[in-house]
């Protein structure tokens, strides 16, 4: 029998060591003296401590060092069976921890370069380009042909606008270093656009933007330039009607065509409104003369690009009145600023 000192020596436990196992009931002493409390251990549970030390130093939960001194004596494989499968625990948490910590130096990279990294599934990216890429098609100065990168907290908003109307799409992507507001030109906006396979990661910089999917690179530099607020173009939520797009494009096809002239150029024009059912509909000319303010007229050609980026399905459409701009949308998509996308379209005035 060993006292509590020479068994702490022994096993390489320390004496509070060996008492916090004794009150865990992990390692009870052989025999405690009744009136000084002295312990005193066996042999064998010198051996035992010796284990239980080990498996401190690796990081086994006490639980398991437990189950594991009562299989010390009567069944050593499962002993070793508990020692492989804590081995196979460590290597996959230093997996992780080797994973995070890249990640980690990852981002102090990027934060120190000022850079911006944007990873999401190439198909995600190309799908929001699309449905916003049209707003920028005809776009001169003072705004040139480009769209916004913009991202949030994991998302990635992509915003286009000529003026006359303005197209913005909202996608999840992860997001590293710190917040970016690029614009990018028309054309490279474009070629990611046709990147349409595997998850693409693209960094961003003031002087460079750079997209890798798989062995593909596109790269090019952002428009040097502040892209206006586009939120202070959005109204208050006004009125709304929705519509299946079939539907929609059915009533445009048979709706009245008004021709009007801007700077030279000729332009047709479509008005909506409701009739008194509130289903949507769209009037001619006179009817527009006769009473412009229940209606909103909008560049026809605008309004078929607008549907033709949006997805088949339900449509929202937001009109109130003549001056404020109508807003198209998915009908699952939640209020203009956060919805996955939306086309706004400025009002013909009459």
């Amino acid at each position: 029998m060993r006292g509590i000192g020479e068994a702490a020596r022994a096993s390489g436990l320390s004496i509070s060591a060996l008492r916090f196992y004794d009150s865990a009931g992990v390692l009870v002493p052989a025999a405690v003296d009744p009136a000084t409390g002295y312990r005193r251990y066996t042999s064998e549970q010198i051996r035992a401590a010796r284990l239980i030390a080990g498996l401190r130093r690796v990081g086994m939960p006490v639980s398991e060092i437990a189950a594991a001194v009562q299989d010390l004596l009567k069944n050593p494989s499962a002993v070793r069976a508990k020692l492989d499968d804590h081995l196979v625990r460590l290597e996959s948490g230093l997996a992780d921890a080797k994973r995070e910590l890249l990640r980690l130096h990852t981002l102090l990279d990027l934060e120190e370069n000022l850079m911006t990294r944007i990873t999401l599934p190439a198909a995600d990216l190309s799908a929001a380009l699309g449905t916003v890429l049209f707003a920028a098609a005809g776009a001169t100065d003072p705004i040139p042909a480009g769209v916004l990168f913009e991202t949030g907290d994991d998302t990635v908003t992509l915003v286009a606008t000529d003026r006359y109307r303005l197209a913005a799409a909202t996608t999840a992507a992860t997001v590293e270093g710190s917040p970016a507001r690029l614009f990018l030109p028309y054309q490279l906006a474009g070629e990611l656009h046709g990147v349409r396979t595997g998850s693409i990661t693209v960094d961003l910089t003031d002087s460079l933007v750079t997209a890798r999917a798989g062995d593909r690179t596109v790269e090019g530099k952002p428009i040097d330039m502040d892209f206006p607020d586009y939120r202070r173009l959005l109204p208050p939520a006004g009125s709304t009607v929705t519509v299946d797009m079939a539907e929609l494009r059915a009533l445009l096809a048979g709706a009245p065509v008004i021709d009007r002239e801007h700077e030279g150029r000729p332009y047709p024009v479509s008005v909506l409104g409701l009739d008194p059912a509130g289903r949507l509909r769209f009037a001619g000319a006179d009817e527009w003369a006769a009473d412009t303010e229940s209606h909103v007229a909008v560049n026809r050609e605008f309004l078929l690009e607008a549907l033709d980026a949006g997805a088949a399905g339900q449509l929202e459409l937001e009109l109130d009145g003549p001056v404020r701009p109508l807003i198209v949308r998915p009908a699952h998509s939640r209020p203009v600023g956060s919805a996955s996308h939306f086309s706004l379209l400025m009002p013909v005035r009459h």
